[in-house]
């Protein structure tokens, strides 16, 4: 089984009703919305769905719609990391079963595993399904286990489905050293830059990026990407710094700065469970003035 992975693809909030309870109705017209500005591919729940504080259940509910309201426009591939390998199996295998096109899982939480284990550990979900995998490296919050370049080449040369990497530790040169690798063993991986840095990722062989700001900013978001695959160097560093401040102005009180930002834009989600804070006016009203002054609330759309 073979899916295209590229340009700017959503990994998408996790809405949520006012007593914390999954908001599958509101989920369903946040799935709609990115597909139709733009987005290439739907992945759910990383940590911006609050992937830690659902559920198994909750989290098999969720893929369970994302799988029937895409229904087949883009690929869609669902997060299947949990504490608990057994967990991490039991939902790559629901992902089979719903009919998802991939699975996507980060290293393991907490523990410093050898690079032998964690060969086994993504052996073990490679093998599990007939899914395509994609891996997650993101070591800034996983006491820094990270992918190498010789995890990334034994991986492929044991695993036919290892097709991608969401590689988020925003360091040129680990995405250089992956990309390096996995594009010499198999020229259509899928390098994918956490966030929107595709001004650095996509000269070094990126094919795009998951994004957090599309569910703000969608046509800043594609526009970033055309221009860098255009090789349009100073118009692609000009998109580049001004998502890089909303990646700041997001980045602090993540995720709840987002699902304050849609608030703004007119497509609230809901609060942010528990122990995350939930923006409120005040952070809100902040969040506005900074949107206004970077153009995005006349350019990019409201509402849903």
């Amino acid at each position: 089984m073979s899916i295209s992975l590229k340009g700017v693809m959503q990994s998408t909030v996790t809405p949520l009703k006012a007593d914390f309870s999954p908001d599958l109705s509101t989920f369903e017209r946040l799935l709609d919305f990115h597909v139709r500005t733009g987005a290439t591919a739907i992945s759910w729940p990383h940590h911006k769905g609050e992937s830690l504080n659902l559920t198994i259940a909750e989290r098999k509910a969720f893929a369970e719609v994302a799988v029937r309201v895409v229904a087949g426009r883009v690929p869609v591939s669902i997060h299947v990391s949990a504490l608990a390998v057994e967990d991490s199996m039991e939902l790559a295998r629901h992902a089979q079963q719903i009919g998802a096109d991939a699975i996507i899982a980060i290293t393991p939480y907490f523990w410093s595993p050898t690079p032998d284990a964690l060969y086994d550990y993504f052996v073990g979900l490679g093998t599990s399904t007939g899914l395509p995998l994609i891996a997650y490296n993101s070591p800034s919050y996983l006491a820094g286990v990270e992918f190498t370049g010789e995890l990334t080449r034994r991986l492929i040369e044991r695993l036919p489905n290892f097709i991608a990497m969401k590689e988020a530790s925003f360091n040129s040169e680990k995405f250089l050293e992956i990309s390096r690798v996995a594009l010499a063993l198999r020229p259509n991986f899928s390098m994918i830059a956490g966030v929107e840095f595709l001004a650095p990722s996509v000269p070094l062989g990126g094919a795009g990026s998951y994004s957090s700001a599309g569910a703000i900013c969608p046509n800043l978001c594609t526009q970033l990407y055309a221009a860098c695959a255009a090789g349009a160097r100073a118009r692609a560093r000009e998109l580049q710094f001004k998502l890089a401040r909303l990646w700041d102005l997001f980045r602090d009180q993540y995720p709840s700065s987002l699902k304050g930002g849609m608030v703004v834009m007119g497509r609230p989600v809901g609060p942010t469970r528990p122990p995350l804070p939930t923006a409120g006016k005040e952070r809100q009203a902040y969040i506005a003035t900074q949107l206004g002054e970077l153009g995005i609330l006349e350019t990019e759309p409201h509402g849903w």
